[in-house]
């Protein structure tokens, strides 16, 4: 068979192969078929040539990709950036982590419970909300900037829809770095993620509360007092957020005052 009639033999294979299955990789479906109708040895190169050529012509044309696979195209955030490697946390305030939690007190009533950690005192601001929402969780920026005793470099959150939007445009108004987690990476975020455990089972579980919001937030502001300032961490040397804050604010001074070698 002339390579002529093999070509158009291709051509009718790959118009029928595109229809069917738009995104195939079609070499060894091809070697096998120009096995099936010709005795010649073609190889797998040679047929690739020709439909290069049958391309190139304008004889083949594939079909534009409808793109429907949510992971063929990613939203391109504004503002947020994945975290480059060379930013480090060195001092309190460099990255504070951010997740909600649900809060179902009653069946078929779910409260939205936003955590501020930062990674380095473990300083946490907690507050509940009604839902979780772009807007709300902006609102959550303004707690966390009045309660958080040093200022906040960047905030580090998951790809959910309530830190998006309002949330972003917030955080790039205030100057604030926003760090967004690759998907499927919660455990990049396993500061926070232990902060809803300690509020879970300390606080939720073992506190008699109406859950009426403000009742519920006033009782929550008075947990946030006692876990940073009475209740030690074992991830800090059994010091209190609080009195790891007053060591290091100390460290920092002796460095200044103590004179350079």
């Amino acid at each position: 068979m002339g390579l002529g009639i093999l070509a158009s033999h291709l051509c009718s294979f790959f118009c029928a192969a595109c229809l069917s299955v738009p995104s195939v990789s079609f070499p060894a479906l091809l070697h096998s078929y120009v096995s099936g109708i010709t005795p010649s040895n073609y190889s797998t190169s040679t047929v690739g040539r020709i439909l290069h050529r049958l391309k190139e012509c304008g004889v083949l044309q594939e079909p534009v990709s409808n793109h429907i696979s949510a992971r063929k195209r990613q939203w391109q955030r504004p503002y947020a950036v994945r975290k480059p490697k060379e930013y480090v946390a060195k001092e309190p305030g460099d990255i504070v982590e951010v997740d909600t939690l649900d809060v179902r007190p009653l069946p078929g009533v779910i409260l939205k419970h936003f955590t501020a950690r930062d990674i380095i005192s473990r300083w946490d601001v907690p507050e509940v909300r009604t839902r979780a929402s772009s807007r709300t969780a902006s609102g959550f920026i303004d707690t966390l900037l009045e309660r958080m005793p040093f200022p906040i470099k960047a905030i580090q959150v998951d790809g959910r829809s309530e830190f998006q939007d309002a949330f972003e445009r917030e955080c790039q108004r205030r100057g604030i770095k926003l760090f967004v987690l690759p998907p499927r990476s919660p455990k990049l975020n396993g500061h926070v993620d232990s902060a809803q455990r300690t509020h879970t089972e300390e606080f939720y579980e073992v506190t008699d509360t109406s859950f009426d919001l403000p009742e519920l937030n006033r009782v929550l502001l008075k947990w946030e007092v006692v876990h940073d300032t009475v209740r030690p961490s074992q991830a800090l040397g059994y010091l209190t957020p609080l009195e790891y804050l007053e060591q290091y604010r100390q460290n920092k001074i002796k460095e200044k005052v103590s004179p350079t070698t």
